[in-house]
């Protein structure tokens, strides 16, 4: 079983958060019952992970309460940071080294939209092409000159670090983290079953 944490945080944007979780738990569902609906055959374990245990404010509004504070490296194998407006938690130094504390313990660190902003400030994207919401592109650019941002597409998978754009382009992405990590067919069944117009 793979453990996929999400960071979430006051002012994330709702999607960015629950359009990857919703990819996941649907492909754990969907594997399990390709193989027998046993509980060995779960593929994923989602949580939520806040910096406290209280109900996050989404941008929206939304409140949502997390499943643990921010966990150990151990525990993580794919991590999944969101955005929003960023503005307050891009400055919280235990958020920031929390991030990058994970990166080496996990197969894939992920961003969606502005969580791009996070781990290029965690030091996760030196050198490295990556992408963010088509408004935020420039700014991204401009406060981390040493990544190179790429326009007009869903997501940049550069190995262990995958990026994407704006709010739904997370569950494209993470629809093809899903193929990366278990194959292209669960991924297809995962987006057939979310009847979701995959853009791969």
């Amino acid at each position: 079983m793979l453990s996929v944490g999400i960071l979430v945080f006051d002012d994330v944007e709702i999607l960015d958060f629950s359009g990857p979780y919703e990819v996941f738990s649907t492909a754990a569902r969907v594997h399990g019952r390709m193989n027998g609906n046993s509980a060995a055959a779960n593929l994923f374990k989602c949580f939520l992970v806040a910096p406290a245990m209280r109900p996050v404010r989404t941008r929206g509004g939304m409140k949502v309460l997390p499943d643990c504070v921010l966990t150990p490296s151990a525990d993580l194998d794919v991590l999944i940071v969101p955005g929003g407006d960023v503005s307050a938690i891009l400055n919280d130094d235990a958020v920031i080294r929390w991030i990058a504390a994970q990166h080496p313990g996990t197969v894939i660190t992920a961003s969606v939209c502005t969580g791009a902003f996070l781990l290029a400030k965690a030091g996760l994207l030196n050198g490295l092409d990556v992408t963010t919401h088509w408004e935020d592109q420039d700014d991204l650019q401009a406060s981390f000159p040493a990544l190179t941002v790429k326009r007009n597409v869903a997501w940049v998978d550069c190995g262990k670090v995958v990026t994407s754009g704006g709010i739904s382009a997370g569950i494209d992405m993470s629809l093809h983290l899903v193929e990366r990590l278990a194959g292209p067919e669960l991924a297809a069944a995962t987006a057939k079953q979310m009847e979701y117009r995959w853009l791969q």
